[in-house]
């Protein structure tokens, strides 16, 4: 989106009632710090949350003060999604990937201990990390506000909760579509999909949950598509965010995927009538 209209798409998220809008970050992506820092301002309620910045894209002094600021600046309104990446990601950006649990946990560490000259927050910035697999869900637990995972199945809900603990946020990210017909569904499904299960954090992750490689085979098998896309109904979508909260999420962010009847934000008015 352009700046413009960037803005407007953030004002109507905050007049329908949305609490938080997740922004991402991609090699090609918007800056994400730049892009917060935006939205924050021409908005007056909305929590911004980066989902996720690229722990290889900046160093960590640098993800720290910025954090610092923003959490000065918008009280309460800055959420700070930490991840790794992907090692094709990190080496198109000249990094080289490390093993992913330690590479987070030492730039938490880094983080803790950068120095600020600026004034201190009444509310540090909550730090969630992108996580899937049982380690980085026990870090994000440890070290941080909770964990944000992407693109899982809706058991993945639950299994978050029992290794990030009990006290931690699970903020679940749940792509949909509205969309009543099957075929037309899993189209517009499998066009987003398609880069993810090619990636192997996710297939990994996805096995470890009881995917197969039969499932995994080409551009995914119907069950996957169902089960990591919600789609049909309002209700039928609205369901599927309920039904993850109610197994271990308490906050969920829901990535509307455009079809050609309707755009994201008209989703996002639909499913804003029924669940906020």
């Amino acid at each position: 989106m352009a700046a413009s209209d960037t803005r407007d798409f953030a004002r109507e998220i905050e007049d329908l009632g949305y609490p938080a809008l997740w922004i991402p970050e991609s090699v090609n992506s918007k800056e994400v710090f730049a892009h917060a820092t935006f939205l924050l301002g021409v908005t007056k309620r909305l929590i911004v949350a980066t989902g996720i910045a690229n722990i290889y894209a900046r160093d960590p002094v640098a993800m720290a003060n910025g954090a610092r600021f923003l959490a000065e600046a918008y009280p309460g309104r800055f959420v700070l999604g930490l991840g790794v990446s992907h090692k094709p990601a990190v080496e198109r950006r000249g990094g080289s990937y490390g093993r992913p649990v330690e590479s987070m946990a030492a730039y938490l560490d880094a983080m803790a201990a950068a120095a600020y000259v600026g004034p201190a927050a009444t509310e540090p910035a909550a730090i969630l990390l992108a996580a899937l697999g049982p380690k980085m869900l026990e870090l994000a637990g440890a070290r941080t506000a909770g964990a944000h995972p992407y693109l899982s199945l809706p058991a993945h809900a639950a299994f978050a909760r029992e290794h990030a603990g009990a006290d931690a946020v699970v903020a679940f990210e749940q792509a949909a579509v509205i969309e009543p017909e099957a075929g037309a569904a899993r189209v517009v499904a499998r066009n987003h999909m398609r880069r993810y299960l090619r990636l192997e954090n996710y297939a990994n992750n996805l096995r470890r949950m009881g995917v197969t490689d039969e499932d995994l085979t080409g551009e995914g098998s119907d069950r996957l598509v169902d089960s990591i896309v919600a789609w049909g109904s309002v209700d039928a979508v609205a369901g599927r965010v309920r039904s993850l909260l109610a197994t271990g999420a308490d906050h969920v962010c829901i990535q509307a995927l455009p079809t050609e009847r309707l755009s994201q934000i008209a989703q996002l008015r639909a499913l804003a009538a029924v669940l906020l």
